[in-house]
């Protein structure tokens, strides 16, 4: 069987609908022209069917939904070709595209965000004026035109740290957003950094989240990690993709994750918010080697157990991984009570998420809690009424 790249999965799970809420295996299984399901794979889809249909009213709150502009596309894009693709897959629709994406889909709410790395790479005035006016084009925008579809997380000006305080706390007071959303390094620099206290300090002053979204790797990093000496492979993005979604993104948050453990940052800051996505960046599988291996070495400088700040600080959401064994290895270690669901919209389809969640094997009062209830909690909003 050919193996299936990341857009394949989710046109497949697309087009096989509920019989794609089983697992990655039974996607793959049911999309084969040289395989018959057998007698299991029967009774797991019949299962899911019926689950689905248990949950079909399900409604969801997307946590992870991105969005750009014509100014960041320029900014932030690795060539002219790399713009068509986004504005292809709708990437700066902020009207009915996405409207009837999301009713397509059964998506309540989506909460945006920048497109990474958003301004973060913008020093100085320029940056600061830039982030205010892409937030304040989502106020005046989307979530003014959708009542209701519509919330936010704040694009901050992080090379100017008390400036990005400031704007933190104008956008959630003034604007109703959410919190903020990082993407990665700052200069080579990752929140744990004392440059970033203020911004933190903040965030916990206002009681709102940080989430940690990937960024590309520093020139050096990628240099060492992810260059190819091939130039047909550069040509086709390979190191490019390497180093974000297709590996390195992934372990780039995870690995902020535990500097801000190892660091104290929530010892500085113990109330302090973290999100993550991605079924937690790869966290699942590492949590018992991430909490047994840093818990000695930590165990004299840190106020807690290495492991407990997982549980007391960090939400997780499913953006882009529809998955059921990642979902249940992530409830192993982390509670239902901080997984949050989201789509990676538009890298992702909204309709193959919300159609694999519907046919997950979980209670259903769990289900409502990751679909919309542990995010209405975290962010202090309600699902709003049809």
């Amino acid at each position: 069987m050919k193996p299936m790249g990341r857009r394949s999965f989710l046109a497949a799970a697309t087009a096989l609908g509920i019989g794609a809420g089983v697992s990655t295996h039974a996607i793959v299984s049911a999309a084969s022209d040289n395989e018959a399901p057998d007698q299991a794979s029967d009774q797991n889809a019949d299962k899911t069917a019926e689950i689905y249909e248990r949950d079909r009213d399900l409604p969801f709150i997307g946590t992870e939904e991105t969005f750009s502009t014509p100014t960041l596309l320029k900014l932030n894009s690795i060539n002219e070709d790399h713009i068509a693709f986004l504005e292809e897959i709708g990437l700066s629709d902020l009207d009915q595209r996405r409207i009837g994406d999301m009713d397509a889909g059964g998506l309540n709410v989506q909460i945006l965000s920048a497109h990474t790395p958003a301004v973060q790479n913008v020093p100085g005035k320029r940056g600061i004026d830039l982030a205010y006016r892409l937030n304040r084009q989502l106020v005046d925008g989307p979530i003014a035109k959708y009542p209701g579809r519509f919330k936010a997380f704040a694009t901050l000006p992080l090379q100017s740290p008390e400036a990005a305080a400031d704007e933190l706390e104008r956008s959630v007071r003034e604007d109703g957003f959410l919190g903020a959303l990082t993407n990665g390094h700052i200069t080579k620099k990752y929140l744990d950094h004392p440059d970033f206290e203020p911004v933190l300090a903040r965030a916990v002053a206002l009681d709102v989240p940080i989430y940690l979204h990937p960024g590309y790797p520093a020139d050096e990093v990628f240099e060492i990690l992810y260059s190819t000496t091939r130039s047909e492979y550069t040509k086709e993005y390979q190191p490019y993709i390497f180093s974000g979604s297709g590996y390195g993104w992934h372990q780039e948050v995870l690995t902020q994750c535990v500097r801000m453990i190892t660091y104290g940052v929530f010892d500085r800051f113990p109330k302090l918010k973290i999100i993550i996505g991605h079924m937690g960046e790869g966290l699942p599988f590492y949590y018992e080697r991430i909490a047994n291996d840093m818990g000695e070495p930590t165990e004299n400088s840190l106020k807690k157990p290495f492991e407990q700040y997982f549980q007391d600080n960090f939400w997780v959401t499913t953006s882009a991984f529809p998955q059921t064994e990642l979902l249940n290895l992530l409830l192993k270690y982390i509670s239902v009570d901080r997984v949050m669901f989201a789509t990676d919209y538009p890298f992702a389809d909204i309709k193959a998420q919300t159609d694999w969640f519907r046919g997950v094997d979980l209670p259903r009062e769990d289900k409502e809690k990751i679909a919309f209830r542990n995010a209405e909690k975290l962010f202090r909003m309600k699902m709003p009424v049809k």
